[in-house]
């Protein structure tokens, strides 16, 4: 069975997605932009600001999930820039606990007209806490 996870904290889903779903043991975060979750503005001047905007939007949907970082297993990051790797790793390594989860970034043109910089998924694994 299937749950929707909808919180006020992070972006409310502009278009036919949900912010998350729960499937049995694993959390599902759709793609997450940095923008602010009370306006749906796009927020954050540089990748740093940018990319720590994503992954607290991010963070509040696996917290809404009842999950945390550390249960976080997959990330799919996307830059619309490569030169912006080494400044978004600084940021994005902060979120996650040792062993981070498995990732893949790559680069894409993103929506926003040329101001989002970055664009972050993920998969938490949810189950057996002992």
């Amino acid at each position: 069975m299937k749950s929707v996870i909808l919180t006020d904290k992070a972006p409310r889903p502009v278009g036919p997605y949900s912010q998350g779903i729960k499937v049995g043991d694993l959390l599902f975060i759709s793609g997450q932009l940095s923008l602010d979750p009370k306006t749906g503005e796009i927020t954050g001047e540089t990748i740093k600001e940018q990319t720590r905007i994503t992954l607290e939007n991010v963070q509040a949907i696996v917290e809404a999930g009842g999950a945390t970082m550390a249960d976080v297993v997959k990330v799919t990051a996307v830059l619309s820039d490569m030169s912006n790797f080494s400044a978004f790793n600084e940021i994005y390594q902060g979120f996650f606990p040792s062993p981070p989860p498995s990732r893949i970034c790559y680069a894409a043109n993103l929506l926003g007209g040329g101001k989002l910089m970055i664009e972050i998924d993920a998969i938490a694994y949810i189950g057996d806490k002992s």
